[in-house]
């Protein structure tokens, strides 16, 4: 058990306001003696029970159900009591004080699912997948953070961790008979094994990421010179009149943010100044905004009327490396089909936000780009430091498999273990407190 089961924690798990339930949920050892001082009923293991519940003086605070769940079976992994009453501010803040009054303490945020991962209920991305089902705002998201917390996820990881470690045995042991006739790093088996298991990082890292773009959305930043249509489209995409959109070039001088979804995919989609030079101060920071935007996006689209093409000038502000899609506007006014061209050098996308054509290739180009696929039938959430941990995973093993030419086996096992180590960080098997502080602190308090 964690070194936290002393403790009775409790706490008010619906969420504020007035509704027509409210909960109130205890976990810890001293469940049983807050539930007999608090109700005149006995407690019978997952049976709802009515009951009122009292005050010091026996004064009935409010009636309702008790549901005990005896641990090890409960979430927490410890014994768990909800009391289930009317959803009034004040009548819960009253309950809840009762309880604390005879033994309870306030839980911290996060704390029940924190117990329920110390006591080996939930590995570290199944409870982060608990709070990821709380915030998800789409369907797809929803069934996304269900598949982690049954462990899709997890499983993956759990496979990789076992497969490295059985490669690590094997390559200790080469290093350990080195002065055999047979030279077992040079045999084979051990660069297929590697290559097999970089294989699947990556294919597991490509899943992530698209459930990490479940989780967060893509950030995409419309920038251009004034009058471009950059309004136009967040109004396009958002579905409403999000910006004002006139004929007076630099209308736009502050960052406008729209939150909408394409086919159950959430985008985060910013309006931002025309990039151009200009003596107005107010525009110069619209201008300086709108590149700090542009620092952080996910994937530019830069708006180009299509009757003045010449970009290149805009093209060379914007940040190296940076995702640009190129997007030929006002085709309408030239008499140009809407089409896609796909190059090495980025994709360009001729359409009329003011008629519509092409809109559609624009948004099926967003969803690509991304590898967003909106069956995602095998898709789990992820967040940013799942990515980042299979990407120092794969770095590891991508270096092993280099060391292995040289017969390094030193280093081809440290760089396993390493590996080991950062796919083990997405799970919590190897981990540190900082770490848990940090997920746990995210969770809202009854949870």
């Amino acid at each position: 058990m964690s070194p936290l089961a002393n403790d009775t924690i409790a706490a008010i798990a619906t969420p504020p306001g007035n509704g027509g339930v409210g909960i109130v949920r205890i976990s810890g050892p001293a469940v049983q003696s807050i539930a007999g001082q608090l109700s005149n009923k006995s407690l019978h293991p997952r049976y709802a029970i009515y009951s009122h519940f009292l005050d010091a003086d026996h004064v009935v605070i409010d009636s309702g159900l008790m549901i005990y769940f005896p641990g090890p079976h409960s979430y927490t992994g410890e014994d768990t009591l909800e009391l289930q009453g009317h959803g009034g501010s004040v009548v819960l803040d009253m309950l809840l004080r009762r309880v604390l009054s005879l033994g309870a303490r306030l839980a911290n945020p996060g704390e029940f699912t924190e117990r329920a991962f110390l006591n080996n209920k939930l590995d570290l991305a199944q409870a982060e997948a608990v709070a990821d089902l709380i915030e998800s705002s789409t369907e797809q998201s929803v069934r996304s953070a269900q598949k982690s917390m049954q462990g899709v996820f997890s499983d993956q990881i759990h496979q990789l961790v076992e497969e490295l470690t059985e490669l690590r045995v094997y390559v200790e042991a080469a290093i350990d008979f080195v002065d055999e006739e047979i030279d077992f790093l040079s045999d084979g088996l051990v660069e297929s094994r590697i290559s097999r298991l970089l294989e699947k990082v990556r294919t597991i890292l490509k899943t992530a990421q698209q459930g990490r773009l479940l989780r967060d959305g893509m950030t995409v930043v419309l920038a251009g010179k004034p009058n471009a249509g950059k309004s136009s489209l967040l109004n396009a995409l958002a579905g409403h009149e999000a910006a004002i959109v006139t004929d007076i070039a630099g209308t736009t001088r502050d960052v406008l943010k729209e939150r909408i979804q394409i086919d159950g995919m959430p985008l985060h989609i910013i309006d931002t100044a025309g990039l151009r030079d200009s003596d107005n101060v107010v525009e110069q920071e619209g201008v300086r905004r709108a590149h700090a935007e542009i620092e952080k996006a996910d994937k530019i689209l830069l708006l180009i009327d299509c009757r003045e093409p010449e970009s290149e000038s805009v093209i060379r502000t914007l940040p190296p490396g940076v995702d640009i899609t190129k997007v030929y506007n006002k085709i309408d006014l030239l008499g140009i089909e809407p089409e896609i061209v796909e190059s090495e050098h980025g994709a360009q996308i001729y359409l009329s936000i003011r008629t519509g054509a092409g809109m559609e290739l624009l948004r099926e180009h967003l969803k690509k780009s991304v590898g967003y696929n909106d069956a995602a039938g095998d898709v789990f959430i992820a967040r940013r430091r799942h990515i980042e941990a299979l990407n120092r995973g794969e770095q590891s093993i991508e270096s092993a498999l280099s060391q292995l030419e040289h017969r390094s086996g030193e280093l081809v096992a440290e760089d396993l273990r390493q590996a080991q180590n950062s796919l083990s960080e997405i799970t919590g098997e190897f981990t540190s407190d900082d770490l848990l502080g940090r997920i746990f602190s995210s969770f809202c308090i009854g949870k």
